[in-house]
């Protein structure tokens, strides 16, 4: 338990620098910020897979199709929808949508371990109904401000992007959890350098198409300085980081908390990518949490508390 949740919360933090690079980067389309993460990502990976080749070569062809699947779902389409739905429809509701994983994650979790007759991981709604309330009231506190801005259309479209980013990722730690606990203990890096291997040539097809549109096909000319933006130096720097430490890393830890621990409690560990991403907002913009943050940001770790005590048995 305490393994699972030191994994769970390291890849929180990691993970919560995702949502500060659009302020660090906030000249960079989202989709730009997504292909460049993910294309540092699988040239890590290249160099990373060396120290797991014996592991890497004893996968299947399922297992790499697996690896493709949660790398496209989890990884690209995820931030990119993510990133894409803060710039049209603004920050607060994306972030509402999205910080709604923890219960979403947690309810399909386990409503498909009650489904399984031999299951030892589902607990009676009425024990997981409290934490998950709380979770549910600490985010709607945060963002019970959020508005809508600029142009309706726009912000539509947004609140579809954000609420796609929030179907891929409540399928991939669900399905990601399910393929290592079925396998033996020690893939857990492994797995992570497969799916930055996998990643690798769907980003590079996504790069090209995305140049190709933006060149080619986009109204007026090419919306993107290429092929590094205007700021190459940050842009690479930033791909670099959370290519490593967010992607490769931060899967790594996630990989590890899904193999301990079940699967509905490692859904309600997503709130420390919450946690992480609000005290990275207030670092950036020099500022202390509201009153209603604070509330907020006291009831998410209450309610992840609570959810700990009904899993610990």
């Amino acid at each position: 338990m305490l393994a699972g949740l030191s994994a769970a919360f390291g890849a929180g933090l990691l993970w919560g620098l995702v949502f500060v690079t659009p302020l660090i980067l906030g000249d960079y389309p989202g989709f730009a910020l997504a292909i460049g993460r993910y294309l540092a990502f699988g040239l890590l990976a290249l160099g990373l897979a060396w120290f797991d080749r014996r592991t890497l070569a004893q996968l299947s062809r399922a297992d790499w199709l697996e690896a493709l699947k949660l790398a496209l779902v989890g990884n690209l389409l995820y931030y990119a929808s993510l990133a894409s739905a803060i710039q049209l429809a603004g920050g607060p509701m994306p972030t509402l949508i999205i910080g709604t994983l923890p219960v979403v994650i947690a309810v399909c979790a386990n409503l498909i371990e009650r489904r399984r007759a031999a299951s030892t991981d589902a607990v009676p709604w009425r024990r997981l109904a409290l934490p998950l309330a709380v979770i549910l009231a600490g985010l709607l506190t945060v963002h019970g401000d959020a508005r809508a801005t600029g142009d309706r259309a726009d912000y539509l479209l947004g609140i579809g992007l954000a609420l796609c980013a929030l179907a891929c990722w409540t399928w991939y730690p669900i399905r990601n959890s399910r393929w290592l606990r079925a396998r033996g203990a020690g893939l857990s890096r492994a797995w992570a350098t497969a799916q930055g291997l996998a990643t690798l040539p769907v980003a590079i097809v996504a790069g090209i198409g995305y140049w190709l549109w933006d060149t080619r096909l986009a109204p007026g000319g090419a919306g993107f300085a290429w092929p590094l933006g205007p700021r190459p130096e940050a842009f690479v720097g930033m791909c670099i980081l959370l290519g490593l430490a967010a992607s490769w890393l931060g899967t790594l830890l996630w990989n590890r908390a899904s193999h301990l621990l079940p699967a509905a409690l490692v859904g309600q560990l997503i709130v420390f990518e919450t946690l992480s991403a609000l005290l990275y907002a207030f670092l950036w913009y020099r500022r202390w949490p509201t009153p209603a943050e604070a509330v907020g940001i006291a009831l998410l770790t209450g309610g992840v508390l609570l959810g700990v005590r009904v899993f610990r048995r």
